[in-house]
């Protein structure tokens, strides 16, 4: 029963934890669901390998069948957050708020947990890792030391904006580190 006990916290863990660091990420207009998009198709792509007896046993991953209808969802979500960002980008008409970034973030962290690719969201998914981790850093170093910031403020788009990048140079820098985040992870599929 341990096992299956480990299994339900790291399910717990990882769709709370990528829930909430993509509400995190959602602090200015477009960032959360370019990122998303990125992150999205990369899991498309793996969930079909999953869901492939063929494609997983080349590229050493557990095959599970069924899993490839999950490429469907992640089609989806690529589409949805492309076709909103149309009315999201600075000046945004249409905001993700609460319902939509910590809806996308639990659903791509089931998703993760159910292709068993727990740490790919972690490295595709960098960038939602490194936004909660500026958070994380910045309230234990202010309790810590009674008062100090290591950011100027946090999560760490932020910090970039409030030391002079404007706000697409931001959205769009950070895009451009996700996708790169994301064609690492991809092309460690390689390597296995």
């Amino acid at each position: 029963t341990l096992p299956v006990m480990a299994f339900g916290v790291l399910t717990v863990l990882v769709i709370t934890g990528t829930s909430n660091a993509v509400n995190l990420t959602d602090g200015m207009d477009g960032l959360a669901a370019g990122c998303m998009a990125i992150v999205a198709f990369s899991f498309l792509l793996l969930a079909q390998i999953t869901g492939d007896p063929g494609w997983s046993l080349r590229l050493g991953f557990i095959w599970l069948d069924k899993t490839s209808e999950l490429a469907v969802v992640c089609g989806a979500i690529t589409g949805a957050c492309m076709g909103f960002l149309w009315y999201n980008c600075n000046p945004a008409q249409v905001f993700m708020g609460d319902t939509g970034s910590l809806s996308l973030g639990g659903t791509i962290g089931y998703i993760a947990v159910v292709i068993r690719q727990e740490p790919m969201l972690l490295l595709i998914g960098g960038i939602f890792v490194v936004e909660a981790l500026s958070v994380m850093m910045q309230v234990s170093y202010f309790r810590m030391t009674g008062g100090k910031r290591i950011f100027l403020c946090s999560p760490i788009h932020h910090h970039f904006h409030l030391k002079g990048w404007s706000e697409q140079q931001v959205v769009v820098r950070f895009w451009l580190i996700s996708a790169l985040f994301a064609a690492f992870g991809l092309a460690t599929v390689k390597l296995r």
